[in-house]
């Protein structure tokens, strides 16, 4: 179990799922003292699941791994796993388990686990865009991590003397020469030239990767550009 370097820690949580369902894997990384760079890193395949799966393993990964009097920060990109155990659980516990719509809770198990798992617990959750120039590195660690695991299907961390996962295809590359805009002057860029030919433009995915809604999308699936990369088209209004 891990236990704190300060008064609290800071860590990061993220899964991947090529395919959505397709291979996945989770993964969590604990900060040093600078709240930025990695200390502790840790991840693991789930073989074939969905992208909502791997996010909430992730978590539960996270907190079975520290000790549960230890005051504890997670930054996260999945709205749903956010959503799911902040804002959604109390009303799904009220209905014994069921949607407002009466149907049975996704993913009830998993949900399920991290609700023990928080009981008693100071738990702080905190939400930051996945793949950004300028983003939170100890999610763009994760996120990495979660990917390179759900490729090889292999465990790996700071215990297993893993090398540092490769930097992911989908967060785009700071330039060696002007620097890059921010991504919110990305997203007014895109808000600027919304109607014009190029932002109605479709194409199908070569890779698969993950919209700025933290849905992933598969290879041949058709996507659109938003203010911060590629996605769903659907999303692409939200993104302006």
């Amino acid at each position: 179990m891990i236990e704190p370097m300060g008064e609290r820690l800071v860590a990061a949580c993220d899964g991947a799922s090529k395919g959505n369902p397709g291979p996945a894997a989770w993964a969590w990384v604990i900060a040093d003292d600078s709240e930025v760079l990695p200390d502790r890193w840790e991840a693991g395949p789930l073989g074939r699941a969905t992208n909502n799966v791997a996010e909430l393993t992730a978590l539960e990964r996270l907190l079975t791994a520290v000790e549960p009097d230890v005051p504890l920060e997670v930054r996260m990109d999945s709205q749903y796993a956010m959503k799911a155990v902040t804002t959604w659980l109390p009303g799904w516990k009220r209905n014994g388990w069921k949607t407002s719509g009466g149907k049975p809770v996704a993913n009830q198990e998993l949900v399920v686990r991290i609700d023990e798992l928080l009981a008693g617990r100071s738990v702080e959750f905190r939400y930051v865009p996945a793949h950004q120039v300028d983003g939170d590195p100890l999610n763009d660690f994760a996120d990495r991590a979660a990917s390179q695991a759900a490729v090889v299907q292999e465990a790996a961390g700071s215990a297993l003397g893993s090398p540092v996962p490769p930097p992911s295809p989908d967060t785009p590359k700071q330039g060696g020469g002007a620097r890059r805009p921010s991504s919110a002057a990305k997203a007014r860029g895109a808000g600027s030239r919304a109607g014009s030919g190029s932002s109605s433009r479709t194409l199908k995915a070569k890779f698969p990767g993950r919209c700025l809604c933290g849905r992933s999308y598969a290879a041949g699936e058709t996507i659109a550009k938003n203010g911060q990369g590629w996605g769903h088209p659907e999303c692409r209004t939200a993104a302006v």
